[in-house]
């Protein structure tokens, strides 16, 4: 999910110097998104593997 975040922040950077502005601003909105939702699932899994008490594996 994160590398679709990055996917479309590089395609609203490429969008906004080349001057589409509505793709560009749509394609940054949809990677904050993105990074939101792949940073709540990460601290999901932290604390659920927390909770489990399973440590990382060696």
């Amino acid at each position: 999910m994160l590398y679709w975040a990055v996917v479309f922040l590089v395609i609203a950077i490429i969008a906004g110097v080349l001057g589409f502005g509505g793709i560009a601003g749509a394609a940054t909105g949809i990677a904050k998104i993105l990074f939101f939702v792949f940073l709540a699932l990460l601290v999901i899994s932290l604390l659920a593997n927390a909770f489990r008490g399973k440590g990382p594996k060696p």
